[in-house]
């Protein structure tokens, strides 16, 4: 396996397991990234919704079907878990010894659907064991001084400015302009995460907008390309 030096790694400890975040840099079409990795990715038709699926090796035949989905998940080794973002938040998830690994792809819409949540369950039923073992690694995305958003998110995250206290919007929503706020997605996803039971969470400290010889971002540039995020199984993970 050969990965660009240009791209993201989890500083995670996890047996069994490979990932990466690419950027701008470097080829990323279906045979780079399967160079990389060692392992086939299976890439998802993204409706920024919160279904998840289970994926195997005939997910990554030639010709397979693609998922309407916004995260997957598999026990099969060689296979990758991938998800394509340019602001969007890419989630990464690992069992211990490599048992399971998952991807999800969490825009505000997806994260406040639950696909976090959804994703984190089907790991932890595909390798037997609970949140508190999995290790997360988030990647980048548009960071909380760029992401201005309306009334709308927050209410759909259950923060509606005329019922939720001022210090607990404060946590992660900050006033911008007359009805718009700033909202930290890494830190909504560590809040979700945090109270589904996980306590190893890494990576969210990049911004997507304001890196932008580092990263594609679909807020800055409206049309341009995406990063890819993949997670998989090496050939040798336990059970």
């Amino acid at each position: 396996m050969s990965v660009p030096a240009e791209w993201l790694r989890p500083d995670w400890r996890a047996a069994g397991v490979g990932a990466f975040m690419t950027t701008r840099e470097g080829d990323q079409g279906d045979g780079r990234l399967a160079e990389a990795s060692g392992a086939s990715p299976v890439f998802l038709r993204q409706v920024h919704g919160a279904r998840v699926v289970r994926i195997g090796a005939d997910d990554a035949r030639p010709g397979a079907p693609v998922h309407d989905a916004d995260a997957s998940v598999t026990a099969a080794p060689g296979v990758a878990c991938v998800v394509q973002v340019a602001d969007c938040l890419p989630v990464l998830f690992a069992a211990p010894g490599g048992r399971a690994v998952g991807a999800a792809h969490a825009g505000w819409r997806g994260m406040a659907g639950g696909v976090l949540e959804a994703t984190l369950h089907e790991v932890c039923t595909a390798a037997a064991c609970a949140p508190k073992e999995l290790v997360v690694w988030l990647g980048a995305c548009i960071g909380p001084d760029a992401f201005e958003v309306g009334d709308d998110v927050l209410a759909a995250f259950g923060t509606c400015p005329s019922s939720e206290p001022a210090d607990r919007r404060a946590r992660r929503f900050r006033p911008g302009r007359p009805g718009k706020w700033f909202a930290d997605l890494p830190g909504l996803a560590r809040d979700r995460l945090g109270a589904a039971g996980v306590t190893q969470v890494s990576g969210g400290g990049w911004c997507t907008v304001t890196e932008a010889s580092r990263f594609f971002s679909f807020r800055r540039e409206r049309v341009c390309g995406r990063m890819v995020a993949a997670v998989w199984r090496s050939a040798g993970a336990g059970r």
